[in-house]
């Protein structure tokens, strides 16, 4: 039996999970009702408001990213270093939200921020007014840095962890201190890594319809929300196909760049 049998079954999946469903899509959004070809959808994408919807989807993306890589980074130096060896507790605790549904670690936020949720029972119970966090775009930021951070964490601990500690050591010798050593040499080389958490953190946060939808109580419209409401409430495929080509063009110029920063996927955290 040749070992190229092996593919087959997963060449099989991907043709009729992946690349036929790309081919409808990319039909349906350069198609009219009646089948002809029109860019008519395509255009529409600009209009203001949608327009809006990408930029506000964006804006978020943007700061959910920046706020992952300044809590995750941190926290991957630490579980990377020489210190942490012994002790696997800490990384457990972050791997442990990825063990569990999607939907369940954004429901459990809902409990914590409700009006009537922990947070506001306990500030209650302290004499303190109440918080509204629900429905507001704070709570939706919250729930995103929430579910996304471990994709920051892991591909930023895999690029430490593979550093050659040699190098270090001979910045060291070389009379740099911790800062320089820091800088010149962990960060440069973590980089792949960094690059990889962006692209794993940004891409799902810029899509993300359930936790606007739960934690924004459908005030925050974001991209992926319109994409869901195009297909699902309005039936309009054609439409919902020319905003998920929009999408498609955003994951391939981000993959593009992460070939072209970690071209031998040194950063992969898998």
């Amino acid at each position: 039996m040749k070992r190229s049998w092996f593919a087959y079954p997963y060449s099989l999946w991907m043709v009729i999970f992946t690349i036929a469903p790309m081919i409808f899509v990319v039909y349906f959004a350069l198609t009219d009702t009646s089948g002809a070809l029109s860019l008519s959808n395509m255009a529409a994408v600009g209009q203001e408001t949608y327009l809006k919807i990408l930029w506000r989807s964006l804006y978020l993306a943007l700061i959910c990213t920046v706020i992952c890589l300044l809590l995750g980074y941190p926290a991957a130096y630490f579980l990377a270093s020489k210190d942490f060896n012994k002790n696997q507790t800490l990384f457990v605790l972050i791997l442990l939200p990825m063990w569990m549904n999607f939907l369940l670690r954004t429901y459990a936020m809902m409990s914590l921020m409700e009006n009537q949720g922990i947070i506001n029972t306990l500030l209650k119970a302290m004499g303190l007014e109440p918080v509204r966090m629900i429905g507001t775009e704070g709570a939706v930021l919250v729930g995103m840095v929430y579910n996304f951070l471990p994709f920051m964490v892991l591909p930023v601990h895999t690029s430490l962890k593979k550093m050659d500690q040699r190098v270090i050591e001979a910045a060291e010798d070389l009379g740099a201190n911790p800062a320089q050593v820091f800088r010149r040499v962990t960060l440069p080389l973590s980089m792949p890594g960094v690059i990889s958490g962006v692209t794993m953190v940004f891409m799902p946060a810029v899509t993300t319809f359930a936790i606007s939808r739960l934690l924004g109580s459908g005030n925050f419209m974001m991209f992926g929300d319109l994409i869901d409401k195009q297909f699902l409430e309005l039936n309009n495929w054609h439409f919902g196909s020319s905003l998920s080509l929009i999408m498609m063009a955003l994951i391939i110029i981000s993959i593009s760049l992460l070939n072209k920063a970690d071209p031998k996927g040194e950063g992969s955290a898998i």
